[in-house]
């Protein structure tokens, strides 16, 4: 079996929404994964981390599996033609449509989220309904060929989810005992609904200025579909 599956990088990408299921799907038998960006240059994560895009939009293969990851960097390809054609152009013939945190709005940018259900980061959740998915508050959601994943480290959940369609539950399960994947936390602060309140506080502080700017953007894209 042949995957071609391709990962969108850009500036400021979230680093582990892009390598957290890489890591799963690269794994996969068969599967050739591709990190895709405008040009070949170097991108820089949010934290740093610099990235190699290994394609770009005009000599990416046509892929099984498109995944588009978070990231503050987002937000400009809201209304970036070139990304949104390309992600389109992926989408038509994918086997999976995916997306990881908030690269679930640049879905929704591209069209591709009405009328489906889709979650993303808990802190931008707000903004699929106004993009026209049906917010679903779950770590992966599955609508059709529809997958997406919440909010970063979600992203491995997500990953092992696509595997067990890609590949079958087994393998899936191989590769998640591969990678030692049993979460124990140290602390039960990963969900709003579980945080002390002063930190779901402290961190929708720290979030309120990229959510303004979010927000602004996708009632823009909401208006002008009237």
């Amino acid at each position: 079996m042949k995957l071609q599956i391709g990962f969108l990088v850009f500036p400021q990408v979230q680093q582990l929404d892009l390598t957290g299921p890489h890591d799963v799907l690269a794994s996969l038998p068969g599967a050739t994964t591709h990190l895709i960006a405008k040009t070949l240059e170097p991108v820089a994560s949010s934290n740093g981390l610099v990235l190699t895009p290994t394609t770009t939009y005009e000599s990416c293969p046509p892929l099984d599996v498109i995944c588009v990851p978070g990231g503050g960097g987002v937000t400009a390809l809201l209304r970036d033609g070139q990304t949104l054609d390309f992600v389109r152009k992926q989408a038509a013939n994918a086997r999976y449509v995916t997306s990881v945190c908030t690269g679930a709005l640049l879905l929704g940018a591209a069209g591709l989220l009405r009328g489906r259900r889709a979650t993303t980061h808990w802190a931008f959740h707000a903004l699929l309904e106004p993009l026209g998915a049906i917010p679903t508050h779950a770590r992966v959601v599955r609508d059709g060929n529809l997958i997406t994943g919440g909010g970063v480290t979600a992203g491995i959940d997500f990953g092992l989810t696509v595997a067990a369609e890609l590949a079958g539950v087994e393998e899936a399960q191989a590769i998640q005992l591969e990678l030692e994947y049993a979460p124990a936390p140290p602390f039960d602060a990963g969900d709003p609904e579980t945080a002390p309140s002063a930190v779901v506080e402290l961190v929708k502080q720290r979030s309120a200025e990229g959510l303004a700017a979010r927000r602004r953007m996708v009632m823009e894209i909401a208006q002008g579909r009237g």
